[in-house]
């Protein structure tokens, strides 16, 4: 059975400075371009043990980018060893913020003390940020499951994407509501696997940065 290779993107200007960064697409910073290159050896390990039969990404370049630069393809760019190019996924993109785009977790509890996203949530914003409860990014995440789960038989899949969503989509994948993804912190840059064990289904790496021993 195949695992689910969980890569968030590389630093970008506002996951530096702690903007919540959910629909706006801002490229990767000169330091998470390195960050996403120096993921390919981790992948290519990976997939040299059980081959990456399938690659989802969200459709902001951020994470665009960082499965390119990791080796898992792009655009017009095919996968390891040409496979088939990535697949963007819409319900990859990250967490709705609404009218908390661009501000950070110190600026909003200026008015809201104590404000936490997994329990009090966003406000709305504009037309192109109207903002999703927890609930609504789990819909979204069980839908990647149901895609991806059918694919593990032949071997891994990978999706790349973003911190809030990936942290939602492991909680799912663990049988956990939405909002248990608050006690799993992923950093820009990293790899992450679940998989089984004994058939049920567990975390088998966390946050992992290049360089660290799989």
């Amino acid at each position: 059975m195949g695992e689910l290779i969980l890569l968030r993107h590389g630093e970008t200007e506002w996951s530096r400075d702690g903007k919540h960064t959910g629909r706006t697409d801002i490229p990767l910073t000169a330091k998470g371009i390195a960050g996403a290159r120096a993921l390919a050896p981790m992948v290519r390990e990976r997939a040299a043990g059980q081959p990456i039969v399938a690659v989802f990404t969200s459709p902001a370049q951020r994470a665009v980018r960082t499965a390119e630069l990791a080796g898992l393809g792009g655009p017009g760019v095919p996968g390891l060893d040409g496979g088939a190019a990535p697949t963007q996924d819409p319900d990859l993109w990250e967490w709705d913020y609404g009218g908390y785009e661009g501000i950070t977790t110190a600026e909003i509890q200026q008015t809201r003390p104590g404000w936490s996203l997994w329990s009090d949530g966003v406000i709305p914003g504009d037309a192109a940020h109207p903002g999703e409860t927890a609930e609504q990014v789990g819909e979204r995440v069980d839908r990647v499951l149901k895609r991806a789960a059918p694919l593990l038989p032949e071997g891994d899949v990978a999706l790349v994407a973003h911190g809030h969503v990936l942290r939602v989509l492991t909680a799912r994948w663990l049988g956990l509501p939405p909002t248990a993804g608050r006690y799993f912190r992923l950093d820009t840059g990293t790899v992450s696997t679940l998989g089984h064990e004994h058939e049920q289904r567990v975390i088998l790496t966390w946050n992992v940065p290049p360089g660290s021993p799989r």
